[in-house]
């Protein structure tokens, strides 16, 4: 099961330049692993895995066991809302965003204050069928006709969060989920977290202003990977660039 997991988390991090030598680096971990016992193994797994991770691919930076994608630290980004009309809360997908079950347990608490800014088809959605989903194993807030999030509100064509904007006018202390307040920063888990820019067509007036404005994805969700990871990653990261 270690070694699996051991190539199903290392392959991601390779390029399909580095397929032939993955393979052969596997096989001497395998063989020089086989033998000894499991603890002595699943040792020998950890140190050869970090080691790897760190060298195989240059695209990735590792702070605290968190991979971050080097287009995160260096490709310019700043939402334009006039264009993209808050496209993040209305793409077309059968997947909502991504929550937690703390994330759940807390909206719940707080629902009776956010409906009141939503429309009331979203309300009626809600009061029937609730705000989340389970899929495949993942939980994700629901979306109306594979479009729009649940919890979106209309500010004349753009499309908002109405979680959001309760928070804002200071009625609940919950901004929005973590996965909403990082992107476009998508979050996977391979034995550890990590932080890619999620690209979309939708996104390219921000990354067209991004380029006037100069402003890197990192320092763009500065306050959601401070409120995810502590300002002390953020720091760290932050003079890993400058390095």
């Amino acid at each position: 099961v270690l070694f699996a997991k051991f190539i199903c988390d290392i392959s991601f991090f390779l390029t399909s330049q580095d397929r032939k030598s993955e393979i052969k680096i596997l096989l001497v971990f395998f063989d020089r692993t086989k033998f000894v016992s499991f603890r002595e193994k699943l040792s020998a797994h950890s140190q050869f895995y970090s080691k790897s991770r760190k060298a195989m691919n240059p695209d990735f930076l590792e702070i605290d066991n968190v991979f971050i994608n080097r287009e995160v630290v260096e490709t310019n980004f700043t939402c334009d809302l006039s264009k993209c009309k808050g496209a993040c809360c209305t793409m077309e997908s059968e997947y909502g965003a991504p929550i937690t079950q703390t994330e759940i347990d807390i909206i719940d608490n707080i629902l009776p204050e956010i409906i009141k800014y939503l429309p009331k088809e979203h309300v009626k959605v809600i009061e029937s069928e609730g705000f989340w989903i389970e899929k495949h194993g993942d939980l994700m807030t629901r979306s109306l006709n594979n479009r729009a999030c649940v919890f979106v509100i209309w500010e004349g064509d753009i499309a908002k969060c109405g979680i959001e904007k309760a928070y804002r006018d200071k009625k609940i202390d919950f901004i929005k989920p973590v996965s909403c307040h990082l992107f476009p920063i998508r979050v996977s888990n391979f034995g550890g977290d990590v932080l890619r820019f999620e690209k979309y067509n939708e996104c390219k007036p921000a990354l067209e202003k991004g380029e006037k404005t100069q402003i890197k994805i990192l320092d763009f969700c500065s306050d959601s990977l401070e409120r995810a990871y502590g300002k002390e990653w953020l720091n760290k990261i932050k003079s890993s660039v400058k390095e």
